[in-house]
């Protein structure tokens, strides 16, 4: 992936909270498209391996989360995470995060991760297919930044974390600001 790389279109499926929905579970489906994602938008996407795994969970989720305002000031829209989990596990994951700021994004058959070329097999760990992880400054569905991971492969024996985190991605933010007119 480049920068200059329009984002797969996809529909993913997601569940929302519906307060007319009665019963222990106010979540109706509602389908998604990229283009409602992304259209109009400067966002950051990362993609990850899994909800609820430990770097995941412990760094990256969390680094995001906590920057988000200054992300904002950056000209951020928004911020998303993706996994190749469904709907249910990322709405689960985002509530034990106790996430505010951050949107979760489930890519649960993993059509779109596949399209952008990052699927990899995790058979190794006993995940199956899953995302590498990655990290992108998406500016109206066209990639402008892509942050991948090192040593992209299926069955990868490590988990490599920093070219996606969110010191990364904001360093590449301050880099790239307009320099003052004198």
């Amino acid at each position: 992936m480049k920068s200059g790389t329009k984002l797969p279109e996809v529909t993913f499926h997601t569940r929302v909270r519906d307060d007319a929905v009665e019963g222990p579970n106010p979540f109706r489906w509602e389908d998604k498209t990229t283009a409602d994602y992304f259209a109009g938008k400067r966002v950051i996407l990362f993609s990850l391996p899994g909800a609820f795994t430990p770097t995941c969970s412990t760094y990256q989720l969390p680094g995001f989360e906590n920057g988000y305002a200054d992300f904002i000031a950056k000209g951020i829209d928004e911020i998303y995470c993706m996994s190749v989990n469904d709907s249910f596990v990322m709405n689960k994951w985002a509530q034990d995060q106790g996430l505010k700021n951050v949107k979760v994004i489930p890519d649960g058959s993993g059509e779109f991760t596949r399209k952008m070329g990052m699927l990899v097999d995790k058979d190794n760990l006993g995940f199956g297919m899953r995302s590498w992880r990655y990290a992108a400054i998406v500016n109206d569905g066209v990639v402008d930044a892509w942050f991948e991971e090192p040593g992209l492969m299926d069955n990868c024996p490590e988990d490599p974390y920093g070219v996606s985190s969110p010191e990364t991605l904001m360093q590449h933010l301050e880099d790239a600001k307009e320099p003052a007119l004198a």
